[in-house]
């Protein structure tokens, strides 16, 4: 009998669908643990179309507890999948950053929905760092849990911009304030 290769997952980035879906997937997941054992904030920098935002995708299933979508993989019998975190997940590669402006208040409508679905109400005044800082704050404080924050496409707003010396430098500070929080 012949054995069917699985789908190659081109253009997909969900760990949920790739999983689900039986798309070929090549087992990370010993690297994420050692990753997660051994640091409590990563930065992770790698070239374009190499997973980051799989990665990003594997992660927020990881510590929201999706256990079955882990079943055969390294992880799936290492993991306390009674201990969920709730997330925050933030993606720059949709925000307008055209003008610092554009950017802060992209990121600002970026904050707000996030609380809304978690059923958080923000204060009606307040900066995107402010209010960023408040969602995160009440989501702990309701959860009583730690929050896992997870930011992909970091560099989007910058590198949209890289041959504007001076806007790309506007948008790093921004960008620098609000994961300094």
């Amino acid at each position: 009998m012949e054995k069917k290769l699985q789908k190659l997952p081109l253009g997909r980035h969900s760990f949920d669908i790739i999983r689900k879906n039986n798309y070929l997937y090549v087992d990370k997941t010993r690297e994420i643990l050692k990753l997660i054992e051994n640091g409590d904030i990563c930065f992770l920098s790698r070239p374009r179309r190499f997973g980051k935002s799989l990665l990003v995708s594997t992660l927020k299933e990881l510590f929201k507890g999706n256990k079955e979508l882990f079943k055969g993989l390294y992880i799936y019998d290492k993991w306390d999948w009674n201990e969920t975190y709730p997330v925050i997940l933030l993606s720059l590669s949709g925000l307008t950053n055209e003008t610092p402006d554009e950017l802060k208040e992209d990121i600002l409508v970026m904050v707000e929905n996030i609380a809304e679905e978690n059923n958080i109400k923000l204060s009606e005044k307040g900066s995107y760092i402010i209010k960023f800082g408040q969602l995160i704050k009440k989501l702990s404080k309701i959860t009583e849990s730690t929050i896992v924050i997870l930011i992909d496409e970091y560099d989007k707003p910058i590198t949209d911009n890289i041959n504007d010396f001076d806007l790309s430098k506007d948008i790093r500070k921004i960008l620098q304030n609000f994961m300094e929080f």
